[in-house]
């Protein structure tokens, strides 16, 4: 199986910036698609950004500009740099990934979420 840890959430004043990164674990052979999803309370959850195998990403209107999204193939790590940030960011993060694994084959992995306030 494969495990994601995140880290890198916490309070931070709006305008602020954060850093998240998620890591894949365990009998991993490829990964294709990398991404990170928020729910905010009440709402549904909403994705953010992917960032594909090649590279290729595809950033959510609402933060583009302002979010970045990268990736470390070699650490099994995607990254999420968020500047500018205002109370609406607020939410749950996720990270998800689309891995190959040893037994398992193709599968979608989520992590546990970090905890994104910020507050004005």
């Amino acid at each position: 199986q494969v495990q994601l840890v995140e880290s890198g959430g916490g309070l931070v004043q709006a305008g602020g910036s954060l850093r998240l990164s998620c890591v894949a674990s365990g009998n991993i052979l490829n990964i294709n698609t990398m991404g990170w999803y928020r729910q905010a309370p009440g709402k549904q959850r909403e994705s953010v950004a992917t960032i594909t195998s090649t590279s290729s990403t595809n950033v959510a209107d609402y933060v583009k500009g302002r979010f970045t999204i990268s990736r470390d193939n070699g650490k099994y790590t995607v990254y999420l740099q968020m500047n500018s940030l205002n109370p609406e960011d607020t939410a749950v993060y996720d990270c998800y990934i689309r891995a190959f694994s040893r037994g398992w084959g193709w599968k979608d992995y989520w992590g546990q979420g970090t905890q994104v306030t910020v507050s004005s």
